[in-house]
């Protein structure tokens, strides 16, 4: 008897299996993680890419930093001292410094949440606000870009002297790479923005792992310079969460050293297709909501084979993260309907999620293990099963013989690949 265990929310899940024919863990090789986690922040703030220096900002009265939500597992309490060190020693006083939550479409955060994604310090000692997409007053225009994306962005910060956007660069299942000036140019941005931007993943070059041929990346790169953005401060980080190498300066220089460090992280190939794959987003916050979950079916689907089966592990405790994704999902009868309806009613975000689901569930089997309400995933069709132990249950009769299991335990941070 052998153990399938995979995160799932703040813990993990486990199913026995017997008999097993083989099982395959879908993972690149451990990464260490830093020595020195804080070393390689400031080393990174002293050594910035692109030929970026502090002497340059030094008459900076205003200073807008952007991280992000509660939704991403970003080191913040590792990244931002030394960031606000560097600052303070360009004689940047505290009370010119604004901190961004960069929500995109997400709802904003309240100053509840706060805690739960900054230190008790910089909330002390800065102001710290939420974006909101839908909120016309907070938004300015910026022209479009040459796709063209109408660019919407949070004035406030586009108007400060300074401005640095903090987060992860690691996959993304359409934009290749998140990192840069993502969580500013999504994630300030306004809804139109954000769902023009979106609507490029039909596009068949929005890949995962691909950057410098990705529109949809590319048109990101476009908002962020059309926004000013100055400076990036990214971790990479293995998959315990575990700062690798950091880096920091001109975004552009900053995603152009930091990709081919992030896909030696992430990527991982695989010998064939497999007819029966388990996928977890990672555990919290990876799988807070269906909104974030999806992205570990995205991945996985990647590596499946048509017809088989996808087992997918989301606590999702706050439900599916987004409004318009339910309410459009209404009266929603089979993927193909959602298909349909959604290309014939043109790219909406909220909706996307429900295609992204549709596109890939349709072409395989997919159980869904969860702790969100049963009503609801079955009104989502995302066919939800009692437990972890009764999805793999349920899928095993189904293997050929010989056939192996595909884990894929943090999917939304590995890259995999047909070798």
């Amino acid at each position: 008897m052998m153990q399938i265990r995979v995160p799932y929310g703040r813990s993990f899940v486990s199913a026995s299996v017997t008999a097993l024919p083989g099982l395959d863990i879908i993972e690149a090789a451990e990464t260490p993680g830093a020595a020195d986690p804080a070393g390689a922040v400031r080393s990174a703030l002293a050594n910035l890419c692109g030929g970026a220096t502090w002497a340059d900002f030094a008459g900076a009265r205003s200073v807008a930093i952007t991280v992000n939500d509660k939704t991403r597992p970003v080191p913040h309490h590792q990244l931002l001292p030394p960031l606000l060190e560097r600052l303070a020693a360009l004689g940047i006083p505290d009370t010119a410094i604004t901190f961004y939550v960069a929500v995109g479409t997400h709802p904003p955060m309240t100053r509840d949440e706060f805690p739960a994604i900054l230190p008790g310090e910089i909330l002390k000692r800065y102001q710290v606000v939420s974006h909101d997409a839908e909120d016309g007053d907070q938004l300015t225009n910026l022209g479009e870009t040459s796709r063209g994306t109408p660019v919407w962005s949070n004035k406030a910060y586009v108007a400060a002297d300074l401005k640095i956007v903090v987060g992860n660069l690691e996959p993304h299942q359409f934009v290749g790479f998140s990192g840069g000036v993502k969580g500013a140019a999504i994630g300030l941005s306004g809804l139109q923005t954000i769902n023009r931007n979106h609507a490029l993943m039909m596009h068949p070059d929005s890949q995962l792992g691909e950057y410098e041929t990705n529109p949809a990346r590319q048109d990101v790169e476009e908002i962020g310079a059309k926004m000013g953005i100055h400076l990036a401060l990214n971790a990479i980080l293995n998959q315990h969460r575990q700062i690798v190498h950091v880096l920091a300066g001109e975004p552009r220089a900053v995603m152009r050293a930091g990709v081919p460090l992030s896909r030696q992280v992430c990527q991982v190939g695989v010998a064939s297709r497999y007819s029966l794959l388990i996928t977890s987003p990672g555990g919290h916050p990876k799988d807070i909501n269906i909104y974030q979950a999806q992205k570990a079916l995205g991945h996985a689907a990647l590596v499946a084979r048509p017809g088989g089966t996808i087992i997918l592990v989301a606590a999702c405790p706050e439900g599916t993260g987004s409004p318009h994704y339910e309410e459009w999902m209404t009266g929603k009868k089979s993927y193909e309907e959602i298909i349909k309806r959604f290309s014939a009613e043109g790219f909406r975000i909220g909706p996307h999620k429900a295609y992204q689901i549709a596109r890939d569930a349709s072409r395989t089997r997919l159980l869904f293990c969860t702790g969100m309400d049963e009503c609801l995933a079955r009104a989502l069709l995302l066919n939800p099963v009692r437990d972890f132990q009764a999805a793999v249950d349920e899928a095993l009769p189904r293997l050929r013989p010989g056939e192996r299991i595909g884990v894929l335990p943090h999917a939304n941070s590995t890259i995999p690949y047909l070798i």
